[in-house]
């Protein structure tokens, strides 16, 4: 492919990377399908495994051989005192809380707090409108969000992006809405140890008078 300068990228807005023949003739995985003896995968046996003999040796009761379906810890199948399902997925204006300092973070908060979105149902039946500032809880910690009512999430779910800056008061309400605040701090399991982001919460609206931001100001030097 020719590049074109960049005047004429300016120009037309786009490059257009065309796919060549040979990639709409792609098979995955053709060399095993061809011949599995002499192409083995990296598995124990070098082959498709549907059931792992050594993930099943570790004796893991949240990770077995056979992929299966585990209960979370926190949702809205045993869900109890905290009746709604908080996702927490990566922000698009950010690198999770990289360039949260920056006019980045006024394309997406609401009231300078963290946005946190809710259905119309869940909205309503608690009182609260669209760029209301509301408090998020659980027996974990609180913080404050601003809302963006939308179907866009069911009911009974709310989203809110992590990688919010910690900003909390003397009581500990995270003022700007750091989210990791509420999940726990549990592996996703004993094999994996990934980090998992999801939680049970509550929400009402925050009617006490919002304490400013301090976290964005430069701390004062003694010289």
């Amino acid at each position: 492919l020719k590049m074109p300068t960049f005047k004429e990228f300016w120009a037309k807005g786009y490059v257009e990377f065309k796919a060549p023949k040979e990639a709409k003739n792609f098979v995955k995985m053709k060399d095993y399908r061809d011949d599995p003896i002499t192409n083995r995968l990296g598995t124990p046996s070098g082959k498709i495994e549907i059931f792992s003999k050594k993930i099943e040796k570790f004796g893991y009761d949240d990770c077995k051989g056979l992929v299966q379906f585990y209960e979370a810890a926190e949702y809205l199948g045993n869900a109890k005192k905290y009746k709604l399902s908080l996702i927490s997925p990566h922000p698009k204006y950010r690198l999770h809380s990289q360039l949260n300092n920056t006019y980045l973070k006024d394309l997406d908060e609401v009231n300078a707090k963290e946005a946190i979105w809710m259905n119309p149902v869940d909205a309503a039946a608690r009182g609260i409108k669209n760029e209301d500032i509301v408090r998020i809880y659980n027996d974990r910690g609180e913080i404050l969000g601003g809302v963006l009512v939308t179907p866009y999430v069911k009911e009974g779910v709310v989203r809110m992006c992590e990688g919010a800056w910690y900003n909390p008061d003397k009581n500990g309400l995270c003022l700007h809405g750091d989210v990791n605040v509420l999940i726990a701090d549990i592996a996703s399991s004993k094999l994996a140890c990934g980090n998992q982001a999801s939680a049970l919460v509550e929400i009402e609206k925050y009617t006490k008078e919002v304490p400013a931001l301090d976290i964005f100001k430069q701390p004062k030097f003694k010289v």
